[in-house]
């Protein structure tokens, strides 16, 4: 590991890097992976793969279900253009501060009927295929079907079904489908056992049913497709969502899910050093490493030399002041008041927020600022700016206490919810970098649906000062975390990547992406390379915790760099590997090839050809 001023050298990896010439298919799990080769293998694009990855994942409870939610960047080599998905769910009727407020809850919970926002996957698989795949659904969807009917589980799902056992059987339909030996010692299934599902076999089945028969009827392709849409979101499978998720406490309409819809958008994007980088809007964290990298470019990271103590330092301020101002300013563009996102992507924005970074020591006080006049507007919400974080200093000592009954351990796993990555590229030039999520272990299951239902409330407020664009409203889209990442080059992809975990997750794509840029390491190297993390930001989720001035550093960071730090005041934890799950495609425009990476921090993994 090179910590010096000069460029990285070649490191041999812990995993080979991918090539390929033809397809890439990689994601969280071997066998989802599997399931994108075998669609490629059908003559499938990297759009019917990606949906066949995400299908599969969320077959296998890779940290995420398929009432979860999903987010894609796709390059388009027909129009040439980047496009994003935003099949994000809703806050259901009822939804409000009020109702919240009542059951005594500071936010939304983690956890039950009452955390969950509609479904938000199977729409952005159907959609997705529809618009720009060349598949049928009933091709694209056969591996998650058979590992529906049956698929030898592994063991890092087994045991977390066997940890959040309790949980579980708080709810019927989950009880049933995850805890197959319900009364014995271990309930949850065994590793490498057979796991089944029914229910949910049965309702990809009546999609493709759906999909099927308007076919017969004469329909397109992409109309039987939207038809399988239809009966999810408005026909018999909608109908037994609501019904279990009201009788298990809920607050789910028919209305609420008819009305949801997927958006197919224009992406935000900033050019460092050439090479435009794409991300989702602010309905997710995505604009933060755009951010970050306009803070940036005012500095000279090279020759700092990577994870060097100024390095860390520089990087880490400049994450946190655009971390501080996602948790004000992001939220739901579909729904008012409209996100100042041209001022806080604004390159003189950036030159004012980087001239507040003190270069001798670490600011655990850092606010967010007022991008308004970078748009030509003055800004509304002055007065909760000026205010902003004295709550929760006034809360200090009752919410002090609640903190620190938290363990640490506990703090870093919600820092942390999980999702999983979905990357896929073709030779034809379609690229897609999925992040889908939601729908987690331990999730409430929708009746006979076999659907896990997502957590993503937690992810709003109940109080304007904490943010006014992310307050909890029927209707709205919570902000998320996740967050995929395109890269263009002279008009080309050039890079896509994504990785899970929370609010790690720019973090570590902002790292991953200067690791290539700045210190010319290859696309397998940059996602085993050592990264940091801040916890400055406050927590996504639970109860939106926050820890200033602590940083997460890898045990291969030398003595004297941590000596710098600890005098710059930092407070170091320490982990083996801090890369997170990256996964990633390099485009070799020089031979006409693909290079894959795919992390060592998990059980992510590519197929190519």
């Amino acid at each position: 590991m090179i910590f010096g001023p000069n460029l990285y050298a070649q490191q041999r990896t812990q995993k080979p890097p991918l090539h390929a010439k033809h397809w890439m298919a990689i994601t969280g799990k071997p066998l989802a992976a599997t399931a994108g080769a075998m669609i490629f293998q059908k003559g499938g694009n990297a759009v019917d793969a990606a949906c066949a990855m995400i299908a599969a994942t969320c077959t296998m409870w890779d940290t995420l279900g398929w009432g979860g939610e999903t987010q894609a960047l796709i390059y388009n080599p027909q129009t040439r253009k980047v496009v994003g998905i935003n099949a994000l769910g809703v806050a259901p009727t009822g939804a409000t501060p009020e109702f919240f407020r009542r059951k005594g809850m500071k936010y939304p919970p983690e956890y039950g009927p009452l955390a969950a926002v509609t479904p938000g996957t199977p729409g952005g698989i159907l959609v997705m295929l529809a618009e720009f795949g060349k598949l049928s659904l009933k091709d694209v969807l056969e591996p998650a079907i058979q590992m529906a009917d049956g698929y030898p589980i592994e063991a890092e799902t087994a045991n977390l079904i066997e940890r959040e056992k309790e949980r579980l059987k708080q709810w019927p339909y989950s009880r049933q489908v995850m805890l197959p030996h319900l009364g014995q010692k271990r309930e949850a299934p065994e590793p490498g056992e057979i796991f089944r599902q029914p229910d949910l076999a049965t309702t990809l089945r009546k999609l493709v049913e759906a999909e099927q028969q308007a076919l017969r009827q004469g329909k397109s392709r992409k109309e039987a497709i939207y038809a399988a849409y239809e009966r999810f979101y408005k026909g018999d499978i909608a109908r037994e969502i609501v019904r279990s998720v009201q009788e298990q406490g809920g607050l789910f309409t028919l209305e609420d899910l008819a009305r949801w819809r997927v958006y197919i958008e224009e992406p935000v994007k900033t050019d460092y050093k050439g090479i435009e980088v794409y991300k989702l809007t602010t309905w997710v964290q995505g604009p933060v490493m755009l951010q970050t990298l306009n803070i940036l470019e005012n500095f000279d990271l090279r020759a700092m030399g990577y994870n060097s103590a100024r390095y860390i330092h520089t990087l880490y301020q400049a994450m946190n002041l655009a971390f501080a101002d996602r948790d004000f300013y992001y939220g739901d563009p579909y729904f008012p008041p409209a996100e100042p996102i041209r001022g806080l992507l604004s390159k003189e924005y950036a030159r004012e927020r980087a001239k507040l970074i003190n270069m001798e020591r670490n600011d655990p006080n850092i606010k967010p600022g007022d991008p308004y006049p970078f748009q030509g507007e003055r800004n509304p919400y002055l007065k909760l700016l000026e205010r902003w974080g004295e709550r929760r200093e006034k809360d200090g000592a009752k919410s002090g206490e609640q903190e620190s009954a938290r363990s640490e351990q506990e703090f870093e796993k919600d820092f942390y919810a999980g999702t999983t990555s979905v990357i896929a590229a073709d030779e034809e030039g379609w690229v897609v970098s999925v992040t889908p999520s939601g729908g987690w272990i331990p999730a409430v299951i929708a009746g006979r649906t076999g659907i896990g239902l997502s957590q993503r409330m937690q992810s709003f407020v109940l109080d304007e000062a904490e943010n006014p664009f992310n307050v909890v409203a029927p209707g709205k889209r919570p902000r998320a975390t996740l967050t995929p990442s395109l890269a263009l080059r002279d008009g080309q992809p050039y890079l896509a990547f994504a990785v899970q975990g929370g609010d790690s997750q720019d973090q570590n794509l902002l790292q991953f992406f200067l690791n290539i840029v700045e210190f010319g390491m290859t696309v397998q190297e940059a996602t085993e390379a050592a990264n940091f993390n801040s916890f400055q930001m406050r927590s996504s989720f639970g109860n939106h915790e926050s820890r200033p001035g602590r940083i997460l550093l890898n045990e291969a960071i030398p003595s004297w760099v941590r000596n710098e730090l600890r005098k710059m005041g930092y407070e170091m934890t320490f982990a083996a590997r801090t890369s997170g799950p990256i996964n990633a495609v390099m485009f070799d425009r020089k031979h006409g090839t693909m290079w894959g990476g795919s992390s060592n921090h998990g059980e992510d993994y590519g197929i190519a050809w």
